[in-house]
């Protein structure tokens, strides 16, 4: 037990002796390279100085193991060491690796930059091989629906050929059934005059008191008036299109009137005799501009059939105001005919021809299809005021789109009162086309084209002496003439090509 315990006291001495030497060892490790000799010097100094100051133990032991007293230097301790030139070695070793350590995390660093380039070009590629797969399939599309079309447009051409030439074969058909029809035309206007030749004859022969009065020569296109008591003649003079259910004024004269191809059954010889003078030229024409450069300058009623078409109709031909050659679709004057009418008839037209009527929708739009025509709307009011309105251009769509209204600039002295129904559909109590929640038809009572509802009412009632009262503002009115509280004394809507 003793040799043990004298063993540990040593060893403890050991570690106390080689821990000061350590902490000198690196205080000095910095400067060991360039003073190595020096610092030996200092050491050797240090530690003699050390055994002058310090306290020397001596241990006594068994004699039997140990004798005499022990010492222990700590120069002895000291010259087992670490070597301090291995240290600075170990430390230059250190300093490289920590460099190469840094070289490497830098280039680390870089190839990790690009890798995340190449991974964003990888998408970039992804993205564009998307894309170009999609454009690829749109190509494919477009050439199969390009080879489709022209496989269609193969056949719509065929398909038009066969039309173009079924056209021409209907069209010279035309033609031949138009010269027959010229010549039947013809015929008929000279058997005709020939027809009444033979009447007047016979009233001559059965009637010998109005010699004179047949005799007597006409040299314009007029009618004699005829008697208010006699309703067969009077129907007999009226046009195809007259209100059969409102006479005309018992004074009023047909000057003009151009006797239709079988358009009303002839006078009988005991009902009184009108006479039909010769025109210069048969008709029918196209319309009454036609009719004016034909020679007849005379206003009245005359046969018109559109270039074109074979639809025959009759019209009056104003040819005494602003240089002729109006064709009236529409007149107001006396009240004499109602307006507030159906499709079927606004369409085909209805009314007096020598006085208050309405030419017709259809007959309106096979007449503004041949050429540009340009509106005149006179009116007149009730204190004998004359103002117009005109428009560089009118016409109408077809009835596939309810006779729409195309309309051009404005000018005249009246206001522009039908711009604001310009591109309008025409409305009538059983047809309802207007911009309005309601029936604009029922509320003006006529037939338009209304918007919401309108600023001109050229097809309302007749108010005899102007401003009227009623419920809604149905007169005969144009809004920028007296407003719409007014009703006009006088309306005529007229045409001709611009």
């Amino acid at each position: 037990m003793e040799s043990l315990r004298c063993f540990a006291i040593l060893l403890l001495l050991t570690l106390g002796v080689m821990m000061p030497s350590a902490e000198g060892r690196k205080e000095g490790g910095s400067r060991s390279d360039r003073n190595g000799d020096g610092d030996a010097q200092r050491r050797s100094s240090r530690s003699s100085d050390a055994k002058a100051g310090r306290c020397s133990y001596t241990f006594i032991v068994p004699q039997q193991k140990l004798k005499g007293a022990l010492c222990v230097s700590r120069e002895s301790v000291m010259g087992t060491g670490t070597n301090q030139s291995e240290v600075a070695m170990l430390r230059r070793e250190l300093t490289r690796q920590q460099e190469q350590l840094e070289m490497v995390r830098t280039q680390l660093e870089q190839e990790g930059a690009k890798a995340g380039d190449v991974r964003a070009l990888q998408r970039e590629s992804g993205a564009m091989n998307a894309r170009i797969t999609q454009l690829y399939a749109q190509l494919l599309h477009e050439i199969v629906h390009k080879k489709d079309q022209t496989v269609e447009q193969r056949r719509l051409e065929n398909l038009l050929l066969n039309a173009t030439s079924q056209v021409l074969q209907v069209t010279s058909s035309y033609r031949e059934l138009e010269k027959k029809y010229e010549a039947l035309t013809s015929l008929m206007s000279n058997q005709t005059q020939l027809i009444t030749l033979l009447e007047k004859q016979c009233q001559l022969c059965d009637k010998p008191s109005q010699t004179e009065h047949e005799k007597e020569p006409s040299t314009h296109l007029q009618s004699s008036p005829l008697p208010n008591d006699s309703d067969k003649s009077k129907d007999r003079a009226n046009d195809v299109q007259r209100d059969q259910s409102v006479p005309p004024p018992p004074d009023k004269a047909l000057p003009g009137l151009q006797e239709p191809v079988a358009a009303s059954p002839l006078p009988s010889t005991d009902s009184p005799f009108v006479s039909f003078p010769f025109t210069k030229t048969p008709g029918p024409w196209r319309d009454c501009q036609h009719v004016l450069e034909s020679g007849e300058t005379t206003s009245g009623i005359y046969l018109l059939r559109p270039q074109g078409t074979n639809r025959l109709m009759q019209a009056w031909c104003e040819q005494s105001r602003a240089q002729g050659g109006w064709t009236v679709i529409q007149r107001r004057q006396d009240g004499s005919v109602n307006f507030f009418r159906t499709w079927e008839q606004y369409k085909q037209g209805f009314g007096n021809l020598d006085g208050e009527y309405w030419l017709g929708l259809e007959h309106l739009y096979w007449l503004t299809a041949q050429v540009q025509y340009k509106l005149r709307v006179s009116m007149e009011d009730w204190q004998g005021r004359q103002v117009y309105a005109e428009y560089d251009s009118f016409r109408l769509e077809p009835e596939t789109d309810w006779y729409r209204l195309r309309l051009g600039n404005y000018n005249g002295n009246a206001g522009d009162s039908l711009s604001w129904h310009n591109n309008k559909a025409f409305t009538t109590l059983d047809r309802d086309k207007d911009a309005y929640s309601g029936n604009c038809a029922h509320y003006q009572k006529g037939g338009w084209w209304y918007h919401m509802c309108a600023h001109s009412n050229l097809n309302g009632v007749w108010y005899r002496g102007g401003h009227y009262r009623s419920r809604y503002q149905d007169g005969v009115y144009w809004a920028e003439f007296h407003g719409g509280s007014y009703s006009l004394k006088r309306v005529a809507m007229m045409i001709k090509p611009s």
